[in-house]
């Protein structure tokens, strides 16, 4: 199977650059797949999808504000240097991407903000990659509070980041139900959801339960080869604790449908059942990458935003969905004028 058979044309202004004014104001697509039909709706129709013993399945991994700016401490020059920050790997140690001028060799040492931390380099990688140590005055996530950015995907564009844009990308860029501080990037249709939508579902039997999955920077990282097979995904951290395994186990013997919140959701109630001892709570690192034809194992229906053109999401819900039927209810989006990506409008899949 091509990379080239997922790919799509979308008019650059489809791309949504800010967020509905209400979290819950999103158009939604319904595609149901077993009468192969489309209906336009909105997010707050959701309810009219859902029945009781169904559990929504919701990513509470909570975006960091992970990109930083520092200067080179190495003979007083100052140069700015750039970090996203990718994966913490141990206790003060991070995977990061970084970016200057002339990049500091491994020993050399970055200041952050006014003396808050130092950044030692420790690893120079391919592509932009390094590792780094750091030492911080304060605790480490009260250091990315105070002078860390939210780090928005690269096709949301900023002219001019304001301290109110910045106040309010941090706060709609994240989720109702983020808990656990170690994504890069948000699981993006969990950002419709809010508490008064929950409790509505929860009125008429649909519970949620939580997973987490830390997204990491391959959800932005393109697909360069040719045969999609050929793609090797990067490793995500994902955990189930027992609540969430007992609820969905409890779903699924009760008729429940297990409705995942996004592809993160997804990967990680799939990761789970392809372990060697079958679906259960645990926590592990995962490379699975979902493509068609993959038979799915545990998930029934989905709520997705629409994906890049060619990437390993749009994949995974052509996988769900049938690649056919995804194409055609991208067309029909794009005709419709739906907003795409991050910001923009949603789809459920049935």
């Amino acid at each position: 199977m091509k990379v080239a058979d997922f790919d799509y044309d979308l008019p650059p202004e489809l791309i949504a650059q800010e967020p509905t004014a209400r979290r819950d104001g999103a158009r939604m697509m319904v595609l149901d797949r077993a009468t192969h039909t489309l209906a336009h709706r909105h997010f707050t129709d959701l309810p009219d999808y859902l029945r009781p013993q169904d559990l929504l399945v919701v990513n509470d991994t909570r975006v960091i504000p992970a990109r930083l700016f520092g200067r080179k401490a190495k003979e007083g020059t100052g140069g700015k240097v750039e970090f996203l920050l990718l994966e913490e790997t141990g206790p003060g140690q991070w995977e990061a991407l970084m970016r200057c001028r002339r990049r500091p060799k491994v020993g050399d040492t970055v200041i952050l903000g006014e003396d808050l931390a130092v950044v030692t380099i420790l690893e120079d990688g391919e592509l932009g990659r390094v590792k780094i140590r750091v030492v911080s005055q304060v605790p480490w996530l009260d250091v990315l509070d105070r002078i860390g950015q939210t780090p928005l995907p690269p096709y949301i564009q900023r002219k001019e980041v304001t301290p109110e844009r910045h106040a309010a990308d941090k706060q709609r860029y994240q989720t109702v139900f983020a808990r656990e501080p170690g994504a890069v990037a948000a699981p993006t249709a969990g950002l419709h959801f809010t508490p008064e939508a929950l409790e509505q579902l929860a009125q008429q039997g649909v519970d949620h339960a939580k997973i987490t999955l830390h997204v990491g920077i391959g959800t932005f990282r393109p697909v360069s080869v040719e045969n999609v097979q050929d793609h090797h995904m990067d490793y995500e951290r994902w955990a189930i604790p027992d609540v969430t395994a007992q609820r969905i186990a409890a779903a699924k013997e009760h008729g429940g449908r297990v409705v995942a919140v996004g592809t993160t959701s997804v990967r990680t109630l799939e990761s789970a059942a392809a372990r060697p001892a079958g679906f259960g709570a645990g926590q592990e690192r995962t490379d699975l990458f979902i493509y068609p034809p993959y038979a799915f194992q545990m998930v029934d229906a989905m709520v997705t935003n629409f994906h890049l053109p060619k990437s390993t999401l749009i994949m995974m819900i052509s996988a769900f969905a049938g690649r056919e039927f995804v194409q055609e209810a991208y067309r029909e989006a794009i005709r419709e004028r739906y907003r795409f990506y991050s910001y923009g409008d949603c789809m459920l899949i049935l």
